[in-house]
């Protein structure tokens, strides 16, 4: 059995039938765009673009920006280092160094720990698999900055930048968690 060619239109037998289709498309995105533009020159109050640098845009209190060390009461660092916010990091950008802790009730802390922003993907898993909410994703989302080393945070950024006042305190209370056998 041989397979019998099929008779395919001719190139010129529908291109006017496309032809005004292309155009009715082009003069309708034409006049999308010309509405758009008079509307912004004419109507400025109703504007939704914000002037930035005047203007800033409030984010729900559930946005995930930068990433923030919570502190305890006493001024140190929750984390324990027990490395469960590393392991859940999809992104692999999280790395710990522990170190034993001088205090025999607390094993160990970290004595460097370090996220790699550019790698980061703002997933909150850190955030979810900490036990005791030693890592947030704050409010903070702008980082501008010209060296790609400047965008490795250490602890000193994470916990104690300017911009955090003096750390954030965690929710947790330890008394509250020592009486309950956490």
């Amino acid at each position: 059995m041989k397979a019998e060619p099929k008779n395919f239109p001719q190139s010129g037998a529908s291109s006017a039938g496309v032809g005004m289709w292309y155009l009715t498309g082009i003069l309708g995105g034409l006049k999308i765009t010309l509405t758009h533009l008079l509307r912004n020159l004419f109507f400025k109050k109703k504007r939704i673009t914000l002037n930035y640098p005047e203007e800033k845009y409030t984010y729900s209190p559930r946005f995930k920006g930068n990433h923030v060390l919570t502190v305890k009461k006493d001024g140190s660092l929750r984390c324990t280092a027990c490395m469960l916010c590393a392991t859940a990091c999809p992104a692999e950008c999280i790395t710990i160094v522990a170190a034993e802790h001088d205090d025999p009730r607390v094993e160990k802390y970290p004595i460097k720990y370090e996220i790699d922003m550019l790698r980061c993907v703002f997933c909150g898993f850190c955030e979810e698999a900490c036990p005791v909410d030693a890592i947030r994703m704050g409010p903070e989302w702008q980082t501008p900055d010209l060296a790609d080393g400047n965008f490795i945070y250490d602890i000193k950024r994470l916990a104690y930048r300017p911009q955090l006042k003096g750390g954030v305190l965690s929710v947790v209370d330890d008394e509250e968690r020592h009486q309950a056998g956490i």
